[in-house]
């Protein structure tokens, strides 16, 4: 019994992963976020260090009983299927796979988001911390 829950705490921890924030900026910048729908790589490294700290495993539980998970904080009731609360599964995926280091179908899903009327707006880390605000410091030394 105990060796199967080290196994599942080993198992856990190594699909996590907390980007460094030039590691991260380059990833996004890899997988062609700069500029995605007129939102700047500094737009995107900022929502995330304030909505995940740029942690691939980030959950969140809300006042209104929904969740958000992974480094985009994607919430269950509008974006993903926990099987617990999921009104409308907008970007057709499993909660879960959002806590990965494989972050392919977390930015494939804020693609989706931002592609929403509210765009980037749709996240209270960019609303609170980011939204007019000089971003530079956000890429400052990465070489991008």
């Amino acid at each position: 019994m105990m060796k199967s829950l080290f196994f599942l705490l080993l198992m856990a921890v190594a699909n996590a992963k907390r980007f460094q924030r030039c590691e991260w900026a380059h990833k996004l910048k890899d997988s062609g976020m700069d500029g995605y729908r007129d939102v700047s790589l500094a737009d995107w490294v900022c929502l995330t260090k304030w909505e995940s700290g740029y942690d691939t495993m980030k959950t969140h539980h809300n006042n209104d009983g929904s969740t958000d998970f992974g480094i985009f904080q994607i919430n269950n009731r509008w974006w993903c299927n926990d099987k617990i609360m999921s009104f409308r599964n907008g970007c057709q995926i499993n909660c879960k796979d959002l806590l990965s280091d494989d972050v392919t179908v977390a930015i494939n899903c804020a693609k989706r988001v931002v592609t929403d009327p509210q765009g980037i707006a749709a996240w209270y880390g960019w609303r609170n911390h980011c939204q007019g605000r000089d971003l530079t410091p956000y890429l400052d030394g990465c070489g991008l």
